[in-house]
This record gives structure tokens, C-alpha cells and sequence, in this order.
């Protein structure tokens, strides 16, 4: 037996703000909301325990510190990274900088609370 990815879990200071924007990003939808404010989206139709894992966007008053140890990458599933990377920054993505070269074929973003995460070149099928 092995484990799977069921969730992700991002602490955050505006739940509503990053579970907007992640939405939009992935095509997920609200699954449900915690009386901690926590909020989970996911893929419509399918929800917790599908082939894509949940986001869990948990509120926290706890300042950031530093580069996250671990970041999401994401594909686009039907237009070219140029679109999408256009696409992404139009709903409220940065380009940053995390000491990347130049020469790399993924474009490193912060999601509307600085959290990186990269856009990869490769283009993969819709689930």
C-alpha cells in the first residue's frame, strides 16, 4: 500500500483572497468552510479524494518568515505558458525572483500573499 497527496493545506491571512485566486488558477470550487475560517476547494464534481488533491486555505495571524520550504507547480491544460502565464498575472500573480538565471523553462510567481509557485512550460491533459 502506498499514500496519496489528498490535500494541501496553505496557512494564510485572507482565506477568501487565496481561496478566490486558487480557484480561478485551478478551476476549483468551495468544498466547504471550517468554523476556523479554514476554507477547501477543489475540483468540481469530485472534491476531496479524486485524482487532484484539495487546497485548504487555513486563516493564521502568524507573520511569514523566509522562503516556503515547499511550493506548488502548475501546467496549463489548454493554452501555451505564455497564455497562461499572461492569464495568471491577470488575476493577481507576481513575477518573482528567487534566483533563477533566466534561462529556465518554468516561470517562479507569488499567488496575492507572496507564496511562490512556478508555472511550467509542458502542457498537460485536463483531468
Amino acid at each position: 500500500m502506498a499514500c496519496r497527496i489528498s490535500e494541501l493545506v496553505i496557512d494564510c491571512a485572507d482565506p477568501e483572497r487565496l481561496a478566490a485566486f486558487w480557484s480561478e488558477v485551478l478551476g476549483y470550487v468551495d468544498l466547504g468552510r471550517e468554523a476556523d475560517g479554514s476554507i477547501q476547494i477543489g475540483p468540481p464534481g469530485v472534491g476531496f479524494g479524486g485524482p487532484q488533491p484539495t487546497l485548504v486555505l487555513s486563516p493564521s495571524s502568524d507573520p511569514r518568515t523566509g522562503k516556503l520550504p515547499l511550493h506548488i507547480d502548475v501546467n496549463a491544460t489548454d493554452r501555451d505558458q505564455d497564455a497562461e502565464l499572461e492569464r495568471l498575472i491577470a488575476l493577481g500573480a507576481k513575477p518573482t525572483d528567487v534566483g533563477q538565471t533566466g534561462s529556465e523553462s518554468w516561470h517562479v510567481l507569488a499567488d496575492p500573499e507572496g507564496n511562490e509557485f512556478c508555472l511550467l512550460r509542458e502542457r498537460l491533459p485536463a483531468l
